[in-house]
């Protein structure tokens, strides 16, 4: 268990100084780029499609996949979201793939009903539609991020205690006939709809403006289907890079979970992965905030 304690402090110092200090700039500000320069290409493909060139459709398809992992590869709350999720609870890799998958569907159908609804009800321009986006979606989306982290500090802590309540009542052969070593799999048992929905939603909160930007173009040049699906393939190129990440931390949280070795080593270690995990979600809330 030391060995697992020390790998997992380690790891969460490190992002968490990255966050703090501010050494993720320059990653956001490269990505920021990278963006930029897809953003002048879509331009581009949009202007080919409208135009009839042949194959720009699937230029476009393809750009705005590549926009969405360029996207999500720079630092974003999404992946970390889902990422420290993957710490804090047992859920299988493929299972919170899915998760996450799903979540950045959700911010592409966020995005979809944020510009028609505001363009067609509402009658908000480009910049009303962007201002709301970055400013009271985000901030509620980055509160649903810190409650989320709150909820699994509140949660790691309670496992504590009930579990040290436990110690101090029985002993592993105390002959109760209770399980005081369990496995894995029946202290860290995947979570339920709940938790999933609220996963999905604090992402969704917050469409990208990149999708947005392309919704209101392709409106305004009368192909409104092209900004439709382009928002979606925008969604899976960013879901391709959040899964990667859902699948590096549930391979993370399984080494740590078998380095424990289980008996009272796992009781003691999954409450700290939890609370460990709660920790950072805040933190990335916070930073929204700020």
């Amino acid at each position: 268990m030391p060995r697992a304690i020390v790998i997992l402090t380690l790891t969460g110092a490190a992002i968490a100084a990255l966050i703090w200090t501010g050494a993720d700039v320059a990653v956001a500000r490269r990505a920021a780029l990278w963006q930029r320069d897809f953003q002048n290409g879509l331009a581009g493909a949009l202007r080919a499609l409208r135009a009839g060139d042949a194959g720009a459709f699937a230029w476009l398809m393809g750009l705005a996949f590549a926009y969405g992992v360029v996207h999500a590869a720079g630092p974003g709350h999404g992946k970390m979201l889902i990422g420290g999720y993957g710490m804090a609870a047992r859920v299988s890799a493929l299972r919170l793939s899915v998760v996450a998958l799903a979540a950045s569907l959700a911010q592409a159908g966020t995005a979809i009903a944020l510009v028609y609804g505001g363009m067609l009800v509402l009658g908000y321009s480009r910049t009303q539609l962007t201002g709301l986006a970055e400013g009271a979606m985000t901030t509620a989306s980055a509160v649903a991020i810190g409650l989320i982290g709150l909820w699994l500090i509140v949660r790691g802590l309670r496992r504590a205690l009930h579990h040290r309540s436990d110690d101090a009542r029985h002993g592993a052969d105390c002959g109760c006939g209770h399980a005081h070593a369990p496995s894995a799999e029946s202290v860290a048992g995947a979570r339920g709809l709940r938790d999933i929905l609220a996963l999905i939603g604090a992402v969704a909160m917050r469409p990208c403006t990149g999708a947005l930007l392309l919704l209101v173009l392709t409106w305004q040049m009368g192909i409104p289907a092209a900004g439709i699906a382009g928002t979606l393939a925008m969604a899976l190129g960013t879901g391709a890079v959040t899964v990667v990440v859902a699948v590096l931390a549930a391979f993370a949280r399984e080494g740590a979970l078998r380095s424990a070795a289980g008996g009272s080593a796992l009781r003691g270690l999954m409450p700290i992965m939890e609370i460990s995990a709660g920790g950072f979600i805040a933190l990335i809330s916070l930073q929204m905030l700020g």
